[in-house]
């Protein structure tokens, strides 16, 4: 099998990796190496299935010695098996940058032989970029989990982000589907990744307060920070059992991120849901997105987010929920809250906000000037007031409320799906 072989196995096999993240480290160009990286992130665009195509994600292998449940690599699946050398990876990866195709590389992998004997490997792959080639561009990596700290350690200084995958809600689910894997060699490299930043970061700290913060030529430990993924779907933990879960994730291993991933049926097993059991999976994983977003940038708490039924509702964003539970609080006046208030008006996010905060120094807000300045006000009309003016044609009532962003929502779906078919015409 060649390597242009293995690569369109190994590539359609990553497809399922959703925590392919590109951004958080910032590193300028370095004469005499290729790439650098950038804090907004690496420019990307998406396939069709969701997957980020300016990075090259890929498996280092689909081989693997586990046998999950839900997995599409999985020991006992008939697929076709390919594995890379590092030599022929690392080769590959430098090509396609040449070529401008791709700016970084996220490499995850089935477990071939046991984790530390894949980790061993990618470590070798990623030496290869680093320092043969040069290569200082963007690399996200899995860590296996049941991997040892000392490779967990020296994988850290190569790469920019880690991410380790918790995979499963909690540990009844792992123990089912997933037996070769437990909470703990999930945990284990987490918390090593969490310490090892948290010491290098008190190191530079201790440096710059005794003016001693020149600049190392040693690479830092995971510089991007470290993230995981969930899937949602497979087992009947609901959303309010995530969002707690999200919540003692952020705060004990200090994640950058979670992402979640819903199920969807690759394998055929009666530990599984079948194609009918369960319904708008990624629905549920968008609000569950949305909620997530909320704890980590508009100061919402996890249990503020809690639904009382157990699952986020389809309909609207939890946001919009939140604030039909807490009328009494709105509607709020645009022209002197703070920063805190208008985080929690739906229709307005963290840039808006602060948008609104500095325009209101030097001229007076209109409807039209908070359209200027991105406001979403076909949703936040309905909760604020310009002047003392409720600007909304509607009551003040919850259910009404709801029916009228409803109907938004759809009209707007509408209009987006007409467009579509409307380019579609032109193109053709």
């Amino acid at each position: 099998m060649n390597t242009y072989e293995k690569l369109s196995i190994l590539s359609d096999a990553a497809k399922y990796d959703v925590a392919c993240t590109s951004s958080g480290s910032n590193r300028q160009a370095v004469k005499g190496k290729l790439g650098s990286t950038s804090v907004g992130g690496i420019c990307h665009s998406f396939s069709a299935d969701g997957r980020c195509i300016s990075l090259l994600k890929v498996l280092y292998s689909n081989a693997c010695s586990y046998d999950c449940e839900y997995c599409a690599n999985r020991k006992s699946a008939h697929t076709k098996r390919a594995s890379f050398t590092p030599r022929e990876l690392a080769n590959l990866t430098i090509e396609f940058y040449r070529r401008n195709f791709i700016e970084g590389l996220f490499l995850s992998s089935g477990v071939l032989v046991s984790p530390d004997n894949t980790t061993e490997q990618i470590i070798e792959c990623i030496r290869i970029l680093r320092e043969e080639y040069h290569f200082n561009g963007y690399i996200h990596a899995k860590a296996i989990p049941g991997t040892s700290p000392e490779l967990v350690e020296r994988l850290g200084f190569l790469v920019d982000r880690m991410s380790v995958n918790i995979e499963l809600p909690s540990q009844k689910s792992l123990s089912l589907l997933a037996p070769d894997k437990s909470k703990q060699s999930v945990t284990k490299p987490m918390s090593y990744i969490r310490d090892a930043i948290d010491t290098e970061n008190t190191a530079l700290a201790l440096r710059a307060k005794s003016n001693l913060a020149k600049r190392s030529k040693q690479r830092k430990f995971v510089p991007a920070g470290q993230s995981t993924q969930m899937i949602i779907g497979a087992t009947p933990e609901n959303d309010t059992h995530i969002l707690k879960l999200s919540k003692s994730l952020y705060k004990a291993y200090g994640l950058k991120r979670i992402f979640f991933s819903a199920y969807i049926p690759v394998n055929e097993s009666s530990k599984l849901p079948d194609k009918l059991s369960f319904s708008s999976p990624l629905t549920r994983e968008h609000r569950l997105y949305q909620a997530d977003w909320l704890m980590r940038f508009y100061d919402f708490d996890a249990d503020e987010l809690l639904p009382d039924t157990g699952y986020l509702n389809l309909d609207h964003d939890p946001k919009v929920v939140w604030a039909l539970k807490h009328l009494d609080d709105f509607p709020i006046e645009i022209t002197t809250a703070p920063l805190s208030t208008l985080l929690r008006i739906p229709g307005i996010g963290p840039r808006g906000a602060r948008k609104i905060i500095r325009a209101r120094k030097y001229s007076a807000l209109s409807e039209e000037s908070l359209k200027k300045l991105g406001i979403v006000l076909k949703r936040a009309k309905y909760f604020i007031t310009i002047n003392g003016k409720y600007i909304s044609p509607y009551k003040f009532d919850p259910e009404i409320i709801s029916k009228q962003i409803l109907s938004d929502s759809l009209n707007t779906k509408a209009n987006l799906k007409r467009k579509m078919q409307e380019n579609q015409l032109t193109l053709f």
